[in-house]
């Protein structure tokens, strides 16, 4: 999935704010929840998109962990540039190996589509609204104002961290997918 979205998400219009067929995309869940063989490339990539992004919001506890989530939020409160980025990677170090190495994927596509955001209209700000709900949410519900600003915040973080993530992640996160 990851693959498919740094090849084609960056030539695509509104990449992640755009929704696949719900009945595709009901029937490919159910398919690769199964073990069946998918081929994804012979899909929409918002198809795609919307399977990744259903993928992160089942997460148990959010890739971000929401053990973790009073300290992601409080993160952009912090000073000036260098300690946001400090503070952010004392968090990843705090994450399961496997989620560590599965943000550095997802913000090396996001990077990648948003190098070309003139042309795919989705810059840092919008990747963020569309991304950022299905990276983190709160370990309890609230009420909608509560979630409503909670959303506005992790939003910034995401935005933040997609701006930001070669120098949080390492350079070479832009060449994690080698030449495809």
């Amino acid at each position: 999935m990851l693959s498919l979205l740094y090849q084609e998400g960056p030539s695509t219009e509104g990449i992640f704010r755009r929704s696949g067929s719900a009945k595709t995309c009901k029937e490919l869940k159910e398919k690769l929840d199964s073990g069946a063989e998918v081929d994804l490339a012979c899909e929409s990539i918002f198809v795609t998109a919307s399977l990744f992004k259903d993928f992160l919001r089942n997460i148990p506890g959010s890739i971000l962990s929401s053990q973790l989530c009073d300290k992601w939020v409080s993160v952009m409160d912090q000073g000036n540039n260098e300690e946001k980025i400090k503070s952010i990677q004392r968090l990843i170090e705090q994450l399961p190996r496997a989620n560590v190495v599965l943000l550095r994927y997802i913000f090396g596509v996001l990077h990648g589509i948003e190098m070309r955001s003139e042309e795919n209209q989705m810059n840092a700000f919008n990747l963020a609204i569309c991304i950022a709900p299905s990276l983190l949410w709160p370990p309890a519900s609230s009420s909608p104002d509560i979630e409503s600003e909670f959303t506005k915040k992790i939003s910034s973080l995401v935005q933040f961290l997609t701006e930001n993530c070669c120098r949080i992640f390492g350079d070479e996160i832009t060449s994690l997918f080698g030449e495809i």
